[in-house]
């Protein structure tokens, strides 16, 4: 069977980091002569792109490779492709446990999928494990987002050490990608029309340490701001004991940074940060938000936080609670505690019972909606410059998010216009109602 009349799917879970190794992939594979399908039911060939990081990924991951399994089974499918975090997590279990896996391929071996594929399909199964450093960190890429945004990945693993985090394990020890290779691809981007480019690692904050022996995320954003094409420059995960006044001064006088930061702090408790392997206590990172909020005024603020982990006390969560609550962050997610296998935390004693954990993190969510009902509610009047993503028949409105919502996280501005826009734009919303986490508005222009 010659590769032009194979179809090959994709689907891609977790994270932004994950779905720019999967655009790599999708672009080896067009290189390699196959056809390539959005609709992944209808492919002769699926690539399972997986998530290995908490449980509730790895069972999306596994419920997804036995779904296409199944349908190789009833004969709509040649092959199945597993690839990404859990194949390289578990790549023994995942060879024995899933036979009906045509391919396995850890990360360091996802420039090999061309050929693996047509072993695959002369009858072969084939398992390859190569060296986590030969992921590839950039190359050609079949983009899988909306035209008008694109994902940067600008480093690759991490090296922080969270005893909860099985990336290291996964991933690597964190690699910057060199600052002139990052500028290529970024004007690549910014030369296909992508006008939203939202950087991603690991630990943005801590690019270019390994190179250049020091933070050079500054540098790089500043850069970065000087392609023409590029309307909202974003910045995702942000470590904050790395955020630093130049960091700041740059957000806040470059205008294509969107005013937006994203800093998993994970708890505010100072004894449960440091059995996690974090820096900080609620002082320091109540500092910290208040100095962000005062050099940028209407900055966004996005965290995420860990309810249940090992050893956390009713005082503590009292304390996590109460922190939520005088920070109120315009964005927050709380996961449950997820002890994973080979992490220092997963050992530890004092687990926390799994209802309680679960009842935490509710807590903490249902807190968040009566802030973010709030902070919706302040938007009222105002006039918001939104990118404008689709349109929805069935309401008969368009949507599209403010500089404060990220792509496929946060919430979306639902809105009229009496003229025909279309995917990309950039147009000013009056807010004029709430709905949960969305605004609703007209059109001013």
């Amino acid at each position: 069977m010659e590769n032009g009349s194979v179809k090959v799917g994709m689907v891609s879970l977790g994270c932004p980091k994950n779905q720019v190794d999967a655009e790599i992939l999708l672009a080896l594979l067009k290189k390699g002569g196959y056809e390539l399908t959005n609709d992944a039911g209808s492919a002769d060939v699926v690539v399972i792109n997986t998530c290995g990081f908490i449980e509730s990924a790895k069972q999306e991951s596994i419920d997804n490779i036995l779904e296409f399994c199944e349908l190789k089974k009833e004969g709509k499918l040649k092959c199945v492709v597993v690839t990404g975090c859990l194949a390289e997590r578990y790549r023994d279990e995942v060879a024995k446990e899933i036979p009906e896996a045509d391919v396995v391929l850890g990360i360091g071996s996802n420039t090999q999928i061309v050929s693996a594929i047509e072993q695959a399909l002369s009858g072969e199964r084939v398992l390859r494990f190569g060296k986590k450093t030969d992921l590839p960190l950039e190359g050609e890429r079949v983009l899988s987002t909306l035209p008008y945004y694109a994902y940067l990945k600008i480093a690759e693993g991490c090296s922080n050490g969270c005893s909860y985090c099985a990336i290291p394990m996964i991933r690597g020890k964190f690699r910057s990608r060199s600052m002139e290779s990052i500028l290529a691809e970024a004007e690549g981007l910014a030369a296909r029309g992508v006008k939203e480019l939202v950087v991603v690692a690991q630990d943005t904050s801590r690019y270019g340490e390994d190179l250049y022996g020091e933070s050079k995320l500054p540098e790089l954003l500043e850069a970065l701001c000087r392609i023409e094409g590029f309307v909202w420059i974003r910045t995702l995960y942000c470590y904050p004991e790395r955020i630093t006044d130049r960091l700041l001064d740059v957000i806040a006088k470059e205008d294509k940074l969107v005013k937006y930061l994203d800093i998993p702090l994970q708890h505010c408790s100072g004894h449960v940060l440091e059995a996690m392997n974090r820096s900080g206590d609620r002082k320091s990172l109540t500092a910290l938000m208040k100095k962000i909020r005062e050099r940028i005024p209407g900055m966004t603020l996005r965290t995420t936080l860990i309810a249940g982990f090992p050893g956390e006390t009713k005082e503590d969560f009292a304390e996590l609670m109460d922190f939520v609550h005088e920070i109120a962050f315009e964005r927050l997610g709380c996961f449950a505690y997820s002890a994973e296998e080979g992490t220092k935390a997963a050992a530890m004693e004092n687990q926390v019972p799994e209802k309680t954990k679960l009842r935490r993190a509710d807590h903490i969510m249902e807190q968040q909606m009566f802030i973010n009902e709030k902070k919706n509610r302040a938007e009222l009047g105002k006039v918001k410059k939104t990118i404008v993503e689709g349109y929805d028949k069935y309401g008969g409105v368009y949507f599209g998010r403010t500089e404060s919502d990220a792509p496929d996280i946060d919430g979306k501005i639902f809105f009229h216009s009496e003229k025909k826009l279309q995917m990309g734009d950039f147009v000013d919303v009056l807010v004029e109602d709430v709905l949960d986490y969305d605004l609703i508005g007209t059109v001013t222009d």
